[in-house]
């Protein structure tokens, strides 16, 4: 349990970072320098105002100088980065197993609500994502023979040593490519983009995390949240279905976080 607290306190630090990310990386801004500082007024944060969560009931989701609003994306981040980190260090003690989850879902809720906010899935979460995933498949083991029955079928059968790396690899290609050819053929039928390619590297980085079966369950699941609660927005807001450009990647990396939790082992 003490384990399981400090892990919780990490990843709020951890949100109180992505909120950083989650901000710059989208305007093509530097999250080492300048310091935090209010977007309104511009005057640098002090530490004491920078305390994950209690900073933000403190100041009553204010800021100190100017009395700008404060998102609640800030706390919402902090919390749920805190939480995902505590439930997997508490479900599997301080192993390379907690560890590749935590990272794989700090990953998940800074690309959640870059989406939401700017509409963005920064290169820096997806394809970083995607080199970290392959590289965790190596120490820790995706127990899943789902990619390895694809290569049986044509005859080849990778060694003990790589089928991990092996079904990371083709959970990562394999999705991204159904992903990508169907917005490829809604681009050609409908004459106008429906689908953007971060979305596509989002999925890959799932599947190198994952692999092939959390991947296509993403998949299945983000496409039928992003339809139902999608369309259900667009309804109760009178919004124009034709113009407005849902959040695709938000419901892809929820679907991936409920994958992941219903994995059990992973």
């Amino acid at each position: 349990m003490m384990e399981a607290s400090l892990a919780l306190l990490f990843g709020l630090l951890i949100g109180s970072f992505l909120n950083v990310c989650i901000y710059r990386w989208p305007r093509d801004l530097s999250v080492v320098k300048p310091r935090s500082h209010c977007p309104a007024c511009e005057k640098t944060i002090a530490w004491y105002d920078n305390i994950p969560v209690v900073s933000y009931l403190v100041l009553g989701a204010r800021c100190r100088y100017c009395r700008a609003r404060i998102s609640w994306r800030y706390p919402v981040v902090e919390l749920a980065t805190g939480l995902l980190f505590f439930y997997w260090v508490y479900a599997h003690g301080v192993t390379a197993l907690a560890v590749k989850m935590c990272v794989f879902s700090a990953l998940l809720v800074g690309l959640i609500f870059s989406d939401l906010e700017e509409r963005i899935l920064p290169d820096e979460m997806t394809l970083g994502g995607i080199v970290l995933g392959l590289g965790f498949a190596w120490f820790v083991k995706i127990d899943q023979p789902y990619g390895q029955a694809l290569l049986w079928l044509v005859g080849l059968e990778p060694s003990e040593k790589y089928r991990s790396p092996v079904e990371a690899a083709i959970g990562a290609g394999l999705p991204a490519f159904f992903l990508w050819g169907g917005g490829w053929l809604y681009e050609k039928l409908r004459h106008k983009e429906g689908l953007g390619f971060g979305d596509v590297k989002l999925i890959a980085m799932v599947g190198a995390f994952l692999g092939l079966h959390a991947a296509l369950l993403t998949l299945v699941l983000g496409s039928i949240a992003g339809s139902v609660l999608g369309y259900t927005y667009i309804k109760v807001t009178h919004k124009d279905a034709s113009t407005y450009e849902l959040p695709f990647g938000t419901f892809l990396g929820l679907a991936a976080l409920a994958a992941g939790l219903g994995q059990g082992v992973l």
